[in-house]
């Protein structure tokens, strides 16, 4: 009965395109990681440096 429903839910082709898409975002989460690690200066993808973080803290706290 549950192998019925499953089918209903899952066709073989959403399936295939799930188990298609699912490493191919695996390597896409896993390149930006990389990039990210690099500091290439990425907009929205490198991290901020200390020196622009300290720059954002008014001098009064620092």
């Amino acid at each position: 009965m549950e192998e019925y429903f499953g089918n209903i839910l899952l066709t073989e082709f959403t399936q295939r395109n799930i188990e298609e898409f699912i490493p191919a975002l695996v390597i896409i989460i896993g390149i930006i990681f990389i990039l990210r690690g690099m500091n290439l200066g990425i907009k929205y993808v490198s991290p901020k440096t200390i020196a622009n973080i300290h720059s954002l803290i008014p001098n009064s706290l620092q």
